[in-house]
């Protein structure tokens, strides 16, 4: 398989949610047929869904892998087990959430994996770490920073905290 180029979104809020991502990035620089290009800054954001959960630390990472979409959602799926992550509540506090963003220019809508990701263009910690690695990319026609004026503009409760570099 080709080399592709990806993008990870990468989110914690239990159990020192700043050491989970950053060792969940060293991780990612170790999987097969794959190499970790770059890392976003640590972003501080509030929950989506229910508040009564601690914040989120996120970022996003750049992949090149020769892995196909599945193998990686595989692989990234047994990182997020090592942290000892329990899916128990929808969008509720987790040890680590790695999310398949973007694969290449690949479109992909399977029951397992949907790519681009489907919600990231309303969520501010996903589009502003990636415009940060990734200044020149545009989601359906339209650059990362008109999602993020958007975003502003209709929720201006989703504000980030940029933090350390990754």
């Amino acid at each position: 398989m080709s080399l592709k180029l990806t993008y990870i979104g990468l989110g914690s809020n239990l159990a020192y949610p700043i050491e989970q991502v950053r060792q969940a990035l060293d991780e990612l620089a170790t999987l097969p047929l794959s190499r970790l290009v770059a890392a976003s800054s640590l972003y501080a954001s509030r929950p989506v869904g229910p508040q009564d959960q601690p914040d989120f630390i996120n970022a996003v990472a750049a992949l090149e892998t020769r892995l196909s979409p599945l193998a990686l959602l595989d692989q990234l799926q047994a990182l997020e087990q090592q942290h000892r992550r329990r899916r128990q509540h929808h969008w509720g506090p987790r040890t680590l959430d790695l999310d398949l963003l973007l694969y290449a220019n690949d479109h992909i809508d399977t029951p397992r994996l949907r790519v681009p990701h489907p919600h990231m263009t309303t969520r501010a910690f996903v589009l502003a770490p990636l415009a940060e690695i990734a200044p020149s990319i545009q989601l359906y026609q339209t650059p990362l920073t008109c999602w993020l004026e958007r975003i502003e503009q209709q929720d201006p409760g989703q504000s980030l905290e940029r933090l350390a570099k990754a």
